[in-house]
Parts: C-alpha cells; structure tokens; sequence
C-alpha cells in the first residue's frame, strides 16, 4: 500500500465488513455467517474488525487526511473522566469483579481486566460521541483494543468471555438503526444465552434486558440524579 492506493484498500476493506454483517447469519452459533467455515464457537467478526485496523494502522497519516477521514474514530481522550450512566457504570464495576476472580491463570485475568478497560472506553465513546463522529467506527474500538488472548478466550467459550462479549453487545445494538447491523446485537446476545448455563446467565441480565426493551442506554442526556461523579471510575487491580 502507498499514499495513491490507501484510500481504496480501506474503503475495500471497509465495505467487506458491511457485506459480512449484512449476510445470512448463521443460528445457533457466534460464527459470522450462514456458510461461514468457522467452528461453532469461534465469533469471527471480532477478527475481521482488527484485521482493518491493522490495514488503517499501515497507512493511518494518508487517510486521516484524506475523503474517508469522516469513516474514523477521533483521537484518544481521558475516558476516565465521563461520567456514565449509573446502571452502566455498576455492570462495569460487577464485572470488575468477575476478572479477579475468573479462572484460567493470571494471563486469562489480565485479558479479562484488558477487555472490561476497553469496554468502559468503548461506553464513553459512545456516550460522548459528537453528532458528526462515526458512530459505527466510535463502536468497533473495542475489537481492536481488546487482547488476543482474550479473543483466545471467547473462542474457548470461557463464560467471563462470553459475559463481557454481552455487555459489548449494549454498544453494538446502538448500530441497530444501519440496515446491515440490524439485530446483530440481539443475534449475538441470544448465542450467548444458549452458552451459558446457571448462575452465568444472571451475568447477562442487564445486556439482554437492555436490548430487549430496544433501550439506547449509552445516549447522551443532560446531567441528572442517575450519573454518577467522575471521582469514581471503575477500579481495575493490577497484578
């Protein structure tokens, strides 16, 4: 790739993930499609979004100055400092919990911990996100910053992996208004019910609430009563 070709690579690589979202999806399986060669329980969507970060990431100066640099997120700011949504803020804290004491080892702890930081990014994107930002690129953060080992984990079908996947399933149902992500959230949640058993399935009560009342709780409304201060973000242990 060089200056001349980039914009087309990512516009290519761009539109492919639209065709794969908007293909027949495959039930009964986190697997992207109907015809997908995948095994069951591998969420190959999650790759394919990284594998066009790491195209943009080759070519980023060209096209953050060229005709699709609307389609990118905006720079990094201190997401520990926007005050989220009560509920929101209390499932990231619950979840907090759960990565200390998931099983698996240290390394599947650290990728837990890794992917519920993410996902508090990823919240506060959306949350913050300006009218005239990309929302669909705003959502598709937390694929690119999460961990292999965490994709490792979900793709073992690890019920912590499982339950944040479901939490990020709140993001991916604010993309339900574009025609080729329509019930991609509800698809995703409802694969995950089917994997999880018992007490796991408490886990996942709030994503699925959230979804199934068509909620859109990561809208930005004026400070009321039901945020909370930014003194207290989620807190992370590190080892």
């Amino acid at each position: 790739m060089n200056e001349t070709n980039c914009h087309a690579f990512f516009a290519l690589s761009s539109l492919i993930v639209v065709y794969a979202f908007a293909s027949p999806r495959k039930p009964g399986t986190l697997a992207l499609t109907d015809d997908s060669q995948d095994s069951p329980g591998e969420a190959s969507w999650l790759p394919m979004i990284r594998g066009v970060n790491s195209i943009l990431q080759q070519v980023w100066p060209w096209v953050e100055s060229g005709p699709l640099r609307g389609l990118l997120q905006p720079g990094v700011f201190n997401t520990m400092d926007i005050r989220l949504p009560k509920p929101a803020t209390h499932q990231l804290k619950e979840l907090a919990g759960l990565c200390e004491t998931a099983e698996g080892g240290e390394e599947a702890v650290a990728a837990y911990r890794d992917a519920v930081r993410a996902l508090q990014k990823c919240y506060a994107k959306i949350f913050t996100r300006a009218a005239v930002e990309c929302e669909v690129g705003t959502a598709f953060t937390w694929p690119v910053e999460v961990p292999d080992k965490f994709i490792q984990l979900l793709n073992a079908r690890a019920p912590e992996a499982l339950v944040i996947l479901a939490h990020y399933c709140v993001v991916l149902h604010h993309l339900d208004d574009y025609w080729w992500m329509k019930g991609w959230a509800e698809h995703v949640m409802g694969n995950i019910y089917k994997e999880l058993n018992g007490s796991w399935r408490e886990w996942i009560q709030w994503p699925s609430d959230t979804i199934s009342q068509n909620e859109r709780c990561l809208v930005w409304r004026p400070l009321s009563p039901d945020m909370i201060p930014s003194q207290t973000p989620v807190s992370m242990t590190s080892s």
